[in-house]
Parts: structure tokens; sequence; C-alpha cells
């Protein structure tokens, strides 16, 4: 029996909520799994290789580039590690923060042909940091140029004072999310799975409910407006992430839509470096509270990165979004590579690299 469309519209709010609340809580249990973990393992690192893969797994475990360049921005402003040896752990927090989107992917992998676009709508982000990954981080360890560039605006703003921007998903979010982890703060493991699995049931009903109330004015209106140009597409996920301090959520967002036909993959791509450009203010304005020249050059220096890796990726979008459309194909016909490839690639890959490179 078809729901009438106002319990539709009821429905699908509360299937955003949840889905957004789910999104928290997994944060929050990887956290208390393995924050301490990560807080030890980055201030450990002298060989920039190891630095890069460090920054891929301690935020692929507390799902949260924002936490990571947080971490390495107090530790940079207290002199426990440098500002060389801080650049390619923030590559590889570029690469981690993806892991949730690869996470909301797999809710449609029971259906081929929707996973296929919504696994390439998660991994084309991946592609774009690895991409200017392989660029820039020969280029850094050679020329130090992510260096010298975010030293060179960090003089421009030595002795600006800061600003405390509160994301209203925090307060829509936390009395519920703190109420939650408070009952289940004893174990993050069952936290961890209740909010995997209740994040996969509000996905499904979130494409569901989408899908019937979308008529042609709704698509017309997220096509045309909200994603019709490059330029409305970049500005909106940089200040969307902006304003919810998290890029994790708003590209997950989009991951969905994409599943469900709604967006395309060339939408959504200025979209995703507008949110890689708007994760970059909340740590800017805490360096900034801080009053740490070198915080502040830190927090810069993932600025500088991302900025140069949109000067080349996005004229050469093409390529990015192939490689993903071709990764996507590949993967749906054998959909469980999908999880092969989210524990190999942010989890494996990084720790083997870090216990062999470190010896």
């Amino acid at each position: 029996m078809r729901l009438p469309k106002a319990l539709r519209v009821f429905v699908l709010i509360g299937a955003v909520y949840t889905f957004l609340l789910c999104i928290n809580l997994l944060g929050s249990s990887l956290k208390l799994l393995g924050g301490g973990f990560v807080n030890q393992l980055i201030s450990t690192t002298s060989n920039p290789l190891v630095g890069l893969f460090i920054g891929i797994l301690a935020t692929s475990l507390v799902q949260s580039s924002s936490v990571t360049t947080s971490i390495v921005v107090a530790l940079v402003g207290t002199g426990s590690i440098n500002i060389v040896n801080a650049i390619p752990i923030i590559m590889g927090a570029n690469v981690g923060t993806t892991v949730t989107n690869i996470l909301v992917s797999l809710a449609h992998i029971t259906k081929k042909r929707e996973f296929g676009h919504a696994f390439s709508a998660a991994v084309v982000h991946d592609f774009f940091n690895v991409l200017s990954i392989l660029i820039f981080f020969p280029l850094e360890i050679h020329f130090h140029i992510i260096e010298k560039i975010s030293h060179f605006l960090a003089q421009i703003f030595e002795g600006a004072g800061g600003l405390k921007i509160t994301s209203p998903l925090k307060i829509i979010l936390e009395p519920v999310s703190n109420s939650i982890e408070g009952f289940l703060a004893y174990s993050p493991v069952v936290l961890l799975v209740v909010s995997l699995v209740f994040l996969f049931i509000a996905l499904t009903v979130l494409v569901a409910m989408t899908r019937s109330l979308m008529s042609e004015k709704a698509e017309l209106f997220l096509d045309k407006y909200l994603f019709g140009t490059a330029g409305k597409s970049f500005l909106l996920g940089l200040a969307l992430t902006a304003v919810i301090q998290s890029s994790s959520v708003s590209t997950s967002l989009v991951v969905p839509l994409v599943g469900a036909g709604l967006l395309t993959l060339r939408k959504i791509y200025p979209y995703l470096l507008g949110a890689n450009i708007g994760t970059v203010i909340t740590a800017i304005l805490a360096s900034l509270v801080t009053g740490s020249f070198l915080g502040v050059q830190a927090a810069l220096a993932h600025l500088t990165f991302n900025l140069l890796g949109i000067c080349v990726w996005y004229p050469l979008k093409k390529v990015p979004i192939g490689l993903a459309e071709g990764f996507s194909s590949l993967i749906k016909e054998k959909r469980m590579l999908a999880v092969v490839y989210l524990i190999s690639a942010f989890f494996l890959l990084p720790i083997l690299i870090i216990i062999l490179t470190r010896r």
C-alpha cells in the first residue's frame, strides 16, 4: 500500500536524521576504539612515506580528516612534530576521510546497477586525492613547495584572531548522540555495529522515499539550481562542509543520490572538490585561535594541497572520473570486492607499509 505523501515526507526526514546520527555515532565508536592509538601513531613519525600512510590509517580509524588534521595542527603548534613531517600526514588524511563514502555505497550492494553508480560516486574522491598525492608528494619531498606556500600564507595570517563556529548538526544531533553514546560507551564495538546496521536501514528508506517523492519539478530543481553548473556545485560543497564542519557527512550525502540516479558523477565532482576546501576552514579557524604560527601553517598546508590538487585535476577531470567509472564497472560485477578494497586499501596496506618502513 502506498503511503500518503505527508507521511512519506515525515519518513524521509526521519531517515535523513537517522543517517546523519549514524555517521556521527560511527565516528564516535571508532574514536573510542582507536582515538588514543591515533594520537600516539601521529606523534611518532619522522619518515614522510610512513607519515602519508599514518594519515590514511588514522583518518580511516576515526572517520574524520578534521580530527586528524586538528591533532596534527596541535602537535605542530607545540613542537611535537615539525611541519615537514606534518604535511604527508595531512595528505594521507584526505584519502582516509573517504571511507565513510564507501561504507554508504555498500547500502546499495544488493542492486547491481544502483551500486555501480553509488560506488563510483564514493571512489571518485579517492582517485582525486590519490592522483594529487602522486604528483605533489614527490614534489614536496624534493622541493617543499607546499611548505613554502603555506609559510607565505601563514605570514599573511600572522596575528589574526580566531573565530569559532558551531556546527548546526552538533546542536541537532548531540542530545540523541550523547544519550546513545552514554548508554553504549562501555562497548564501542556494539556502538559500531548498531551504527552500521541503522546506517544501512536509514539509507534504504532514504533512497526509497526520495524516489517516491521526487517529481520532475524536484529533479529539475536538484539538477538545475543546486548542481546546475560547476560553480554552483563547488560552492554548495564548500559552504555545506564549512557550516556542518564534516566533509564525511557532506560528501556521503550525495552518494545515495547518485545511486538512485538523481545526480550524475560529473554533476557531483565539483561539489566534492568544494567539500575538500570547506573541510579545511574548521582547522584554519582552530589554528588561528591557538595563535601558533606553525599551527596556522599546518592548517594552511592542508588548504594549499587541496587547492593545488584542484588546479590540476579539475581541468583534467576526465581522468579521476574515468578511473572511478572503470573501477566501479569492475567492482559491480563482483560486489564483495568492494569490501576487500575497503579493508585492504584503508587498513591492511597502510598497516603493512608502516610496519615494513619503520623497521
